[in-house]
């Protein structure tokens, strides 16, 4: 057996690094822009949710986690104008406010895509499996923080600070069980780098993708009001 490949370790700031990457190259390939995050990570002690429009994320499986992403009111309209107009949509018959269910929808879909991203490099390069919840955005009052809690047994908390290609600003926190990966042998990881390929697998898994249930239905309306939403 090959000892120094036992070596090989991948930890909590591998994941981290290995989200935001997917936030940037599904945003990237969305807006036609440039996403890029900070290279400094932040330790903290929760993750919140907090004005103006964000969503959470559960995973669970071969490690367990909680993903929250906060974007400001110009941080979301710029990615949701410059998406939808790279979709061909005209500039007049986009929403005006960041508080619309269209700009919700929109960019909880492409939150939906940087996590089917994220798992896939999971299932990928750590050949082991996660699922995740249907992220929805919310719209927060000015006055409302909202702490989220998952059941994790040690758990390490992240914050990454993202920049617009205006220099709007989101942040993207990570909750997620004390974890490491370590490679024991030699194994083959084969990544999508064809922009169309890309694409045509993100929407086969989203078409392949269970849809809701009336039961995850209420289980999500019943996490909401455990909020006080």
């Amino acid at each position: 057996m090959n000892t120094q490949k036992c070596s090989v370790v991948f930890g909590t700031e591998d994941l981290l690094m290995s989200l935001c990457n997917s936030v940037t190259k599904v945003l990237n390939l969305a807006t036609l822009s440039q996403i890029h995050y900070s290279g400094m990570v932040q330790r903290i002690t929760k993750t919140c949710l907090k004005p103006d429009i964000g969503c959470f994320i559960l995973f669970d499986g071969g490690f367990s986690g909680l993903v929250v992403v906060n974007f400001s009111a110009q941080a979301a309209m710029e990615l949701y104008e410059t998406y939808m107009l790279n979709m061909g949509m005209a500039k007049a018959d986009l929403a005006s406010s960041y508080t619309s269910d269209e700009v919700a929808n929109v960019m909880g879909e492409l939150m939906n895509q940087v996590l089917g991203d994220f798992t896939s490099k999971v299932r990928r390069e750590l050949q082991t499996q996660i699922t995740q919840n249907q992220p929805k955005m919310l719209v927060l009052s000015k006055q409302v923080v909202l702490s989220v809690d998952a059941n994790l047994d040690q758990p390490e908390f992240r914050r990454v600070t993202f920049y617009t290609d205006r220099n709007n600003i989101f942040y993207l926190e990570l909750a997620i069980d004390r974890t490491e990966f370590i490679q024991l042998f030699d194994f083959e990881s084969k990544e999508v780098t064809d922009t169309d390929a890309l694409m045509a697998q993100t929407h086969e898994s989203q078409a392949a993708a269970p849809q809701p249930t009336p039961t995850a239905l209420n289980e999500h309306e019943e996490l909401l009001r455990s909020l006080d939403m």
